[in-house]
């Protein structure tokens, strides 16, 4: 009985112990999981340092023709006839529309007639003037008769003038029935219909005519931009010695055309045109950019967007790989001096290439981590690969 009870204290005894081991193994099986997850992590880490930066600035512009020109009638009537149709390319001087023109015929050929009339008095105004010259001479008559005779002849010539400006004036308003272009070039939208009356008084043209070999880019340039610019020139000139001059052009980088399906314009522009006043409301000025456009690709009325360089001196960069943002935030992790990750929030200013412009939140010589950060939470401890 004695044996039973000491064999059984004995079995208590060895579970215990197992029991006991079994924990500390577990402990310090967990004691080591974690320090192996406390093992710094290798990653990839950029040093921050100032360069000069490259940004692209984007405006939104409006493209017209150099020359765009409103197709008016000068004289009233029933449009007879349209020659072109809408969006055809005519030459100087082509026929475009023809107003009715039997009241100008009419008016001209009365014009005519008054000047045949005016002709035949002055004629005959010039015969009693020969006639009485000589009666005159030889004291048949008096001067004065011969002075009547020569005022007689003075008005009849005026009148011959005043007809022959008649038909002058009779045969331009007949011309101006028949509408010409006044310059080669693309035709608009032609709202009028034939056997619509149509005046110069018309609210509406008859179409717009657009010379688009060379086309100008009409955008808005905030104030800001603006300055920039200005500045820009203004150091250049005063490093190259040149001294102010009021009628010195402010000159832009080449200017670069990006079309409405995307694709860059193959020809580069220049900004040869700047508004004189900022506009108090919107606070931007008007600028004009010209390009050449021999292939007719551009048309008047259409959209792009405009795309100048801008050349920042001395800014932060880091590359954009490095940004992380969160809702309305955005961060990057650097490295503390003891190599661990801190999560620091910046605010950018624009981009370089593959780089963002640093505003604020970081310093020159910050260590930046530029991937794993899915391996990161504040106070990682993290083994840095230097980046260049």
């Amino acid at each position: 009985m004695v044996k039973k009870k000491t064999l059984s204290i004995f079995k208590v005894s060895v579970l215990i112990c197992s029991a006991l081991a079994t924990q500390v193994s577990c402990s310090s099986s967990s004691s080591k999981e974690n320090k192996t997850n406390e093992k710094n992590v290798a990653l990839p880490v950029y040093t921050v340092t100032k360069s000069d930066a490259t940004t692209i600035k984007d405006y939104l512009g409006t493209i017209e023709g150099k020359v765009n020109v409103e197709v008016r009638p000068q004289v009233e009537g029933l449009l007879q006839e349209i020659y072109v149709d809408e969006g055809s390319f005519v030459q100087k001087g082509q026929k475009l529309f023809k107003v009715d023109p039997s009241t100008y015929q009419e008016n001209l050929n009365n014009m005519v007639a008054t000047e045949q009339v005016a002709k035949a008095k002055l004629k005959n105004a010039q015969l009693e003037v020969d006639r009485l010259k000589p009666l005159v001479q030889n004291e048949v008559i008096s001067d004065v008769r011969l002075a009547s005779a020569k005022s007689d002849y003075q008005v009849a010539k005026a009148t011959l003038d005043q007809a022959i400006a008649a038909v002058r004036s009779a045969q331009i308003s007949k011309d101006f029935t028949v509408i010409t272009a006044p310059v080669s070039g693309y035709i608009g939208r032609i709202p009028k219909r034939i056997g619509n009356l149509v005046s110069k008084g018309d609210k509406e043209p008859l179409t717009y005519l657009s010379d688009i070999q060379e086309v100008y880019v009409y955008f808005s340039m905030n104030e800001s931009d603006f300055l920039y610019f200005s500045k820009a020139q203004a150091k250049k000139d005063s490093i190259e010695g040149k001294k102010y001059n009021q009628n010195q052009k402010l000159i832009f980088p080449e200017v670069t055309l990006v079309l409405a399906d995307g694709e860059e314009y193959a020809k580069k522009g220049v900004v040869d045109a700047v508004n004189g006043q900022i506009n108090r409301t919107t606070g931007a000025i008007s600028l004009r950019a010209t390009f050449q456009n021999h292939d007719n690709i551009l048309r008047s009325g259409s959209s792009g967007t405009l795309k100048i360089a801008e050349v920042k001196k001395d800014v932060l960069q880091i590359p954009q790989i490095a940004v992380n943002e969160l809702q309305d935030k955005t961060f990057v992790y650097i490295l503390d001096q003891n190599n661990k990750a801190q999560k620091r929030n910046i605010q950018l200013s624009g981009k370089s290439k593959n780089n963002y412009i640093v505003y604020s939140g970081l310093k020159e010589n910050d260590r930046v981590i530029t991937s794993g950060f899915d391996k990161l939470t504040d106070g990682s401890p993290v083994t840095p690969i230097l980046q260049k």
